[in-house]
């Protein structure tokens, strides 16, 4: 699947939660950054649905959006934005609907900052990764970097397996690491779509064999799956495993977290139905249900969740719903690839909503948190920052 498909497919499901009346603030400024982006091209994707339709509903509650976004406060939740450049985007968006040259801004003035100059080696993450094939060689993917075998080929960017018929039984497996600071996408050889966070590994097998059970395992890191379906292959069942926590696929998509430096395993359900197995119990997880399993308790508890802040990231976006400081730098230290350290302990458990492009700049990040005066000062040290 390439990306202007993935983008598609995304923003439908959004757009498909706006027009129920689901969607949060976050998701519209989202939605309205999109629509604006079809009004720089001239031209609407047929499969998103009726473009009038979704102008006409959307005008209206962007509106009242923004009523509500100013007036209502709550106490130690802000906005990773800074304030004034949300405003601007909205408005932006707005105007692309209406086609006047008017903002409505209670008489705020509408100023973005330059960015800050810092000198610093932290760069924004790409798509890289470490190929470990079955007889053990390394092989670097990234940009610009062609690779083909057998049955897979690369172009830099992404892994793609075919399905190649094999005499032997032996079941040959390979290892996709991603280092801090990138991002991969593996097609396996039965048409499974795997989209791997920053400092994640799968193992998985070369070929799958019809029939029998499909078992791949997520070493560690986070990864979002879209299974080819058991009907598609004999019945063969997909498995997905991590430590003693085992997850039966019986549907499609679902985004499964296990950093080795966070004491829970997350598992959250987009479409269809998984089995969550775990110390010989079953528990079915149903869309928008997320099992959370306690590695230092091993208790396992069920929530509902809006899948949007938990899958966000293979889109290109943060998001972040009522997220420490301290949980959204360890979010960020993966994909910028630094370590922080908190001079001010005080500022660790501030709260904060808001979505956030992966393309941004950390230092613009960071320079928006102290003029919101949430820090003090931020100083960089090559691959580390600390914060005051």
């Amino acid at each position: 699947m390439d990306n202007t498909e993935m983008n598609n497919k995304f923003f439908r499901r959004l757009i498909e939660r706006y027009l129920e009346g689901e969607t949060t603030a976050d998701e519209l400024k989202l939605l309205v950054n999109y629509y604006e982006s079809f009004q720089k091209e001239n031209e609407w994707v047929e499969a998103l649905g009726p473009e009038d339709v979704i102008k006409e509903r959307m005008l209206v509650n962007i509106l009242e959006a923004i009523k509500d976004d100013e007036e209502i406060k709550q106490p130690k939740v802000i906005s990773i934005f800074r304030s004034a450049y949300v405003k601007y985007a909205v408005a932006a968006s707005i105007l692309a609907f209406v086609a006047i040259y008017t903002i409505i801004n209670k008489g705020t003035d509408f100023i973005v900052q330059e960015d800050a100059v810092v000198n610093t080696s932290i760069e924004v993450g790409t798509n890289k990764a470490v190929l470990t094939r079955e007889d053990g060689s390394n092989i670097t993917l990234e940009k610009g970097e062609q690779l083909a075998f057998d049955n897979l080929e690369s172009n830099g960017e992404e892994l793609v397996y075919t399905n190649k018929e094999t005499a032997s039984k032996a079941i040959a497996y390979n290892y996709l690491t991603i280092p801090r600071g990138g991002q991969f996408f593996v097609k396996l050889s039965d048409g499974t779509q795997v989209w791997l966070n920053s400092e994640s590994k799968l193992k998985y097998p070369v070929t799958f064999v019809d029939g029998e059970k499909r078992m791949v395992e997520l070493l560690y890191g986070e990864a979002y799956f879209d299974v080819s379906p058991s009907t598609a292959h004999k019945g063969s069942k997909f498995m997905v495993t991590n430590n003693n926590h085992e997850i039966e696929v019986l549907g499609t998509e679902f985004n499964v977290k296990a950093y080795n430096n966070e004491s829970n395993i997350t598992t959250t359900l987009v479409e269809g139905k998984v089995n969550i197995k775990y110390q010989g119990e079953d528990h079915i997880l149903l869309p928008n249900q997320q099992s959370v399993l306690d590695r230092s308790t091993n208790t396992i508890t069920f929530n509902e969740v809006d899948v949007f802040h938990e899958i966000s990231w293979k889109e290109g976006i943060f998001s972040f719903n009522n997220k420490t400081l301290k949980e959204i730098m360890m979010v960020l230290s993966r994909w910028y690839d630094f370590n922080v350290e908190f001079k001010n302990k005080d500022v660790e458990n501030e709260l904060f909503v808001g979505t956030l492009g992966k393309d941004e700049k950390i230092e613009n990040i960071l320079q928006n948190l102290k003029e919101l005066g949430i820090i003090n000062k931020y100083e960089f040290h090559e691959k580390n920052i600390s914060i005051e």
